[in-house]
């Protein structure tokens, strides 16, 4: 596939397992495809992204580059703040 749609890939797994998706999945995105992760855990959306979009009851709440892409800012982009 040139796409591949990850949803909460972690969830659940020991820290080695883990070490192992993100190994692959960065592996796969260095080839040239597309990978959307869809994950609640914050480090890794920080770790492994490039771009990250925020979802707020349903909408767009916030688009953001690597650099731009922080604890606060995604969490600010999150509540109703």
């Amino acid at each position: 596939p040139a796409v591949l749609i990850l949803d909460e890939p972690t969830k659940g797994i020991d820290v080695g397992a883990k070490a192992a998706v993100h190994a692959v999945t960065s592996e796969f995105a260095r080839a040239g495809n597309a990978v959307i992760m869809i994950s609640s855990e914050l480090p890794e959306i920080l770790g492994m992204s490039d771009r990250v979009l925020v979802m707020r009851r349903g909408r767009l709440a916030g688009e953001f580059t690597r650099a731009q892409a922080t604890s606060e800012s995604l969490l600010r982009a999150a509540s109703d703040a």
